[in-house]
């Protein structure tokens, strides 16, 4: 586990969130911040800038859950949810939501370090994976508007496919910009010109 996170727990029971608190502490340390309230959650949450957010909830609903997960900002951090009994679907609907952990039979204290190492685990690898496949759509879109540009240079000039990539690569080296913003120059000037 990192050292010294801030820790988000949202724990309606005061006594059940001492007892995480407590749990907390043994395991390291950490800054962390109880939240009992469900009215302004997200506000409250994002007042915190928590490392990790921890969620206790005894029996969820869907709409519990969405609004659970849209208030801790999934995308953003690790959550870890902890409910006292499995609901049909609703786990998959945790997935669906981001949460990087989903655990039937409650908040169990000697359980949260390795729930905790392993949400946050989970969650970077999701947020390297989101990464990547923004990076590759990226290279692909760039790659269509290369080949576009491409094709009018020669059509416009006459000439094959590997004297008109030869063209772009070298204004884009003569002009300091990317092979793509040159790429993307020309398709747009030609939009404008037909």
């Amino acid at each position: 586990m990192e050292s010294k996170l801030i820790i988000v727990v949202v724990e309606e029971d005061r006594g059940h969130a001492l007892g995480i608190v407590e749990a907390l502490k043994d395991s390291g340390e950490h800054e962390v911040h109880v939240i009992g309230a469900s009215t302004g959650l997200a506000r409250k949450i994002a007042a915190h800038a928590p490392d990790v957010v921890l969620i206790d909830v005894d029996n969820p609903t869907r709409d519990m859950l969405e609004e659970l997960t849209l208030a801790s900002g999934p995308l953003e951090r690790p959550v870890a949810m902890f409910v006292s009994g499995a609901a049909s679907g609703l786990a998959q609907a945790a997935i669906d939501a981001g949460l990087s952990a989903y655990v039937v039979d409650g908040l169990k204290p000697e359980r949260l370090r390795p729930v905790m190492d392993t949400a946050i685990a989970r969650f970077r690898m999701m947020r390297q994976m989101r990464t990547e496949l923004a990076e590759t759509r990226r290279a692909l879109e760039e790659r269509k508007v290369i080949d576009r540009a491409k094709g009018l240079l020669m059509k416009a000039r006459g000439i094959d496919e590997d004297a008109a990539y030869m063209l772009l690569r070298r204004t884009a080296m003569d002009q300091g910009r990317r092979l793509a913003d040159v790429a993307e120059a020309l398709v747009t000037a030609s939009g404008l010109l037909r």
